[in-house]
């Protein structure tokens, strides 16, 4: 399944238009990795347990739009995003929730063999070529 956050995809055409599709996840904190990101806050540095939770929860509510796609007949989603919300009175719980838009494409074109390069002289042939029919074309006016 092809996501972007873009509203198009460049290269293919977009058929249908399949509507809306969502998908969110909600991951609890766990008391320990809560103690440890505060001591990280307290002399500074990345809290790395943290930022698993929340790669983890991205990844699972867009594995989730995707199944959703799929279930319409989407070959894409398009202008996919996604917002992340801590839950909870203590902060406890990350919800992640990605929307876009399930599209159906146009196949993909046959891929075609890259044009002929001209050399100079055909490209100055086609030009006199040009010329010598616009003059039979419009001969000169009599005097």
């Amino acid at each position: 399944m092809l996501l972007t956050t873009t509203p198009s995809l460049e290269g293919r055409l977009i058929r249908h238009d399949l509507g809306l599709v969502h998908g969110e996840t909600i991951l609890g904190a766990n008391l320990f990795r809560d103690i440890l990101a505060s001591i990280r806050d307290l002399i500074g540095g990345r809290a790395r347990a943290y930022e698993t939770t929340l790669e983890r929860a991205r990844e699972m509510a867009l594995q989730e739009l995707s199944r959703r796609a799929q279930r319409l007949g989407a070959d894409a989603v398009v202008g996919v995003r996604i917002d992340v919300e801590v839950l909870g009175q203590a902060g406890g719980m990350l919800m992640a929730c990605a929307t876009g838009t399930a599209v159906a494409l146009e196949p993909a074109a046959v891929a075609r063999r890259p044009p002929v390069r001209q050399t100079a002289l055909q490209l100055v042939h086609e030009n006199d070529h040009a010329q010598f029919k616009r003059s039979a074309d419009h001969p000169p006016a009599a005097a």
